[in-house]
């Protein structure tokens, strides 16, 4: 016959072990939502990178341009840049026409009519340690406001071609101011006055009647 104090632990231990497993199964159960939750998150999160956004098509043509094209048009841009150099130096007599002042000048230009004053100061250190001539770049940005309403912006190439043009031409005017500046001849009548008509042609005399005979 088991004792009642033995039988009485016996009973806790009993309850105290299924406590225990109780308490364990739940960790367990906890343990493993919260596991399959991450899985879920990590899986969502894959989807969703892999079902992203698309490059844009200009992007995507872009990358898988021909590698042909592109070298050809850098290979355009290196010689339009070297005959812009050849151009300045024929046309400018004078250290604003090397390629080192042409190329730094230029871009004071641009900086000052794009209103990045600091970078184009910078530019501008650079371009008179260079000895090149401060007068050109005055005059090029003075050309250049001149030409302002001929620039396009969606154009390529529009602001830096009109720059170049008036590095090596700073007294270029447009076509249009000429035009307007150019003398009117004066017309041919004063005022509002009608012209006067045509003189009618004068009649010839009429011919002198014959002397009438002497008698005889």
């Amino acid at each position: 016959m088991i004792p009642q104090g033995q039988e009485h632990i016996g009973e806790c231990m009993r309850r105290r072990l299924l406590e225990l497993k109780n308490t364990g199964l739940r960790h367990l159960a906890v343990t493993g939502l919260v596991v399959t939750g991450l899985a879920l998150l990590i899986g969502a999160g894959g989807a969703f990178a892999q079902s992203g956004t698309p490059s844009p098509p200009d992007q995507t043509k872009q990358q898988s341009g021909n590698p042909d094209a592109i070298a050809n048009a850098a290979k355009e841009a290196n010689q339009r840049k070297t005959d812009e150099f050849v151009e300045a130096q024929q046309a400018i007599n004078g250290p604003g026409g090397n390629p080192e002042c042409v190329w730094l000048g230029r871009r004071v230009v641009r900086l000052m009519w794009n209103d990045d004053l600091d970078t184009a100061f910078r530019h501008l250190d650079l371009y008179d340690r260079f000895g090149c001539p401060g007068g050109q770049v005055q005059a090029a940005f003075r050309c250049l406001t001149r030409f302002g309403a001929q620039i396009d912006d969606k154009v390529r190439g529009s602001l830096d071609g009109r720059i170049h043009a008036c590095w090596i031409n700073p007294g270029a005017q447009p076509q249009a101011a000429a035009a307007a500046a150019a003398p009117t001849p004066a017309p041919s009548t004063a005022g509002n006055a009608a012209p006067a008509p045509a003189a009618s042609p004068t009649p010839a005399p009429a011919p002198s009647a014959s002397p009438a005979p002497a008698a005889k």
